[in-house]
């Protein structure tokens, strides 16, 4: 098990939007990233998600409404991947999720449902070659939180000066496969 357990998660104090209020992460002097060198997270190797502090990091960061950040943190994680494999293409379709959070906080409806309509290609493309649990996660059940939002993109931009604000019901969960 990762030490994570033991950790309470830490948060930005705010969740980046494209237009919105708050500064951009790592280009504006601001930002909360600003001058800090981008992460480069080891591989994930074979079932060892348990231990990549960098998936873990995107979960929470997505399930606590923080889209932008959970996208970079997994966008690195699928880098280090090469950009190929079952494990980058489920990244590839948390990223996509992601950015159709970022998306909806946008009001840009047209935008989430083309990110979610690929994340779920993405899943079903590694579920039906690779088998439906990957990194914890029931890639069934991911293609059916992503179609939903390609259809029906939650109608919730939050308080315009919210810093933070979660727009999807459903929560990752990873769990080991049984």
């Amino acid at each position: 098990m990762s030490n994570r357990e033991s950790e309470p998660p830490s948060f930005p104090p705010y969740s980046y939007v494209p237009g919105g209020r708050w500064p951009h992460p790592t280009s504006s002097p601001l930002g909360h990233l600003h001058g800090r060198r981008p992460e480069r997270p080891p591989a994930i190797e074979g079932d060892a998600w348990p231990e990549s502090n960098a998936y873990l990091r995107g979960v929470e960061l997505f399930n606590a409404g923080y889209y932008w950040e959970a996208h970079e943190a997994w966008e690195a994680l699928w880098h280090a991947h090469g950009r190929q494999g079952a494990i980058a293409t489920v990244l590839k379709g948390l990223i996509k999720l992601a950015a159709a959070g970022v998306k909806i906080r946008e009001g840009r409806a047209s935008g989430a449902r083309t990110h979610a309509r690929r994340a779920a290609e993405h899943f079903a493309e590694v579920a039906s070659s690779d088998g439906p649990h990957q990194l914890g996660l029931d890639l069934r059940e991911w293609i059916r939180h992503a179609e939903s939002v390609a259809v029906q993109p939650p109608d919730d931009r939050g308080p315009p000066d919210s810093a933070v604000h979660r727009v999807f019901l459903f929560r990752i969960r990873p769990v080991f496969s049984p």
